[in-house]
């Protein structure tokens, strides 16, 4: 197992390093070239504003799953079968749609 998660950890890694630093640089670019303050200030917020609703969605979606793996391991089923997967991946869509209603209503 190890042997197939140190590629995948690595190619993720990268892949952030990569969007890190193209990110950097076209804010470096954009300050140089002496952008609109209000361009900035508007980028700002809603890099901030995007911020807020990630934590917001992940942090739905994993109150649901913990409650799904609680009744999960309540129930005593031990085997991944078509229900597990059920309760799994039916907390996961209920997670994202209270997300998306919360965000709509405060949005």
């Amino acid at each position: 197992m190890p042997g197939i998660l140190v590629p995948i950890t690595l190619f993720i890694c990268i892949t952030f390093a990569i969007k890190f630093v193209v990110d950097a640089r076209f804010r470096s670019k954009l300050l140089q070239t002496g952008g609109a303050d209000e361009l900035l200030r508007s980028l700002a917020r809603d890099e901030d504003l995007r911020r807020r609703h990630g934590a917001l969605r992940w942090g739905i979606v994993m109150v649901l799953l913990a409650g799904a793996f609680a009744i999960i391991e309540a129930a005593g089923w031990r085997e991944l079968n078509a229900g597990t997967l059920a309760v799994l991946i039916g907390a996961v869509g209920l997670g994202n749609l209270a997300y998306y209603f919360i965000s709509r209503k405060y949005g």
